[in-house]
């Protein structure tokens, strides 16, 4: 019977289901898909219930990662099949390569050198990176990363030429490593829902509607547009917004329940806005506001006492664009009046909502729900937004209350 706990995904649920599980005296492997550790909250600005950054959570969790001797991480990795039961699961584990070595924390020679440019999967596209890159500011580990794409070309060669002796490795290959664990933590998180795949909403189709994740890549400092929210179509400070609730949230079409942190993302984004520019005026198109909490209560109270920001109760119907001016036309159908309202806008934003990983790509041995969530069971335990959608504090709890049950896991099988 193994001792050790498995947990797959890295981000917030992730990192603090490993470390509960590590310092009550348990070995832990962590199994990540991206190149660093971090997850979602890494690409927040500022997140509840006290509006810090990022940096303020996940440092002190990456500190408790690196001084800990229990816990190993792999990253670039990916679960390929489990078996077995509590007490005893083989886990084989597929690890991408980096082509770089852990010396390689700067890419500047690199990445002069270099002649391409892709799409900046961090910031969702909004600007480019080079195939040698950082993923973000406080990636952990802090190490580059080669795009496989440019592996065995002569680009990737240039790259290699121009950085220091050592640092690229460019026959680096995939390698399988099998895991004997008792107990699996399962945090994989969740995607923004696909906002393209709503028809009537225009993002793709419209220059100047973007989503609030977008949104909220823009307002973080290390963002594409330097913590500055701007139109796509000509960079310039909107005056006036328009949100869009529920899209794609609580719609038997897409997604049939509740994401539970859209309503509060877009009073924080509409602070943002208002913080930005005293004159923006915003839109908030809601079918209703669910603030869960006393402390989320008396944030939506606070936002409702700016008399720039006006909460319009109906259902969006369709979103379009002027071809001249790039301005949003949002139509929506008025709950409270009745008939129609239509508002022009200089940006749309989309509350697009939360899909949880396994909807997109399901780890075989792992049971799911029809909408894509963890079913528990015992030895394998759900935590974060892999169980349900919830916000960080509360995936924090989720994540705790996983260590607690991997660990009674492993005591019952011993």
């Amino acid at each position: 019977m193994s001792g050790s706990v498995l947990v797959i995904g890295g981000g917030f649920s992730g990192l603090t289901a490993a470390v509960e599980a590590a310092e009550m005296g348990h070995d832990v492997y962590i199994v990540e898909g991206q190149s660093y550790l971090g997850g979602r909250v890494a690409q927040l600005n500022k997140y509840f219930p006290k509006l810090c950054p990022p940096t303020c959570g996940l440092e002190i969790n990456f500190k408790r990662v690196k001084t800990s001797p229990r816990i190993t991480f792999y990253t670039l990795a990916e679960v390929e099949s489990v078996s077995g039961g509590p007490g005893n699961y083989e886990v084989r584990v597929r690890v991408n390569p980096r082509y770089t070595t852990p010396q390689c924390t700067s890419c500047e020679a690199g990445a002069a050198a270099a002649t391409t440019e892709v799409p900046n999967e961090f910031n969702f596209g909004m600007d480019t990176r080079k195939p040698i890159y950082m993923p973000h500011p406080m990636a952990f580990p802090a190490q580059c990363v080669v795009d496989p794409a440019v592996a065995g070309t002569e680009e990737g060669e240039a790259i290699k030429a121009a950085m220091p002796a050592g640092h690229v490795d460019l026959g680096q290959q995939p390698e399988t490593v099998t895991l004997n664990v008792g107990a699996i933590v399962v945090a994989t998180g969740w995607a923004p829902y696909d906002a393209g795949k709503i028809d009537n909403l225009g993002f793709g189709r419209c220059t100047n509607v973007v989503t609030n994740m977008m949104v909220e890549r823009m307002a973080s400092p290390a963002g594409p547009t330097g913590g500055k929210i701007l139109r796509p179509s000509d960079q310039a400070e909107p005056k006036s917004v328009a949100f869009v609730q529920c899209a794609g949230s609580r719609d038997e079409n897409h997604l049939p329940y509740c994401s539970y942190i859209c309503c509060m993302a877009t009073l924080k984004q509409a602070l943002y806005l208002r913080e930005q520019s005293p004159d923006t005026e915003i839109y908030v198109f809601y079918i209703d506001i669910r603030a869960p909490g006393r402390k989320y209560e008396n944030f939506y109270k606070r936002v409702k006492e700016d008399e720039k920001i006006h909460f319009v109760k109906g259902k969006v119907a369709e979103v379009s664009e002027d071809p001249a001016t790039k301005a949003v036309k949002v139509v929506a159908e008025d709950a409270v009046g009745g008939g129609k309202i239509e508002q022009e806008v200089d940006l749309a934003v989309l509350a697009t909502g939360m899909q949880p990983t396994g909807a997109l790509k399901a780890i075989p041995g792992i049971e799911y729900d029809q909408d894509g969530f963890v079913v528990p069971k015992e030895g394998i335990i759900p935590c974060g937004c892999a169980l349900r959608p919830i916000d960080v504090v509360s995936s924090a709890q989720s994540a705790t209350a996983a260590a607690l049950k991997a660990v009674q896991t492993l005591r019952r099988a011993g």
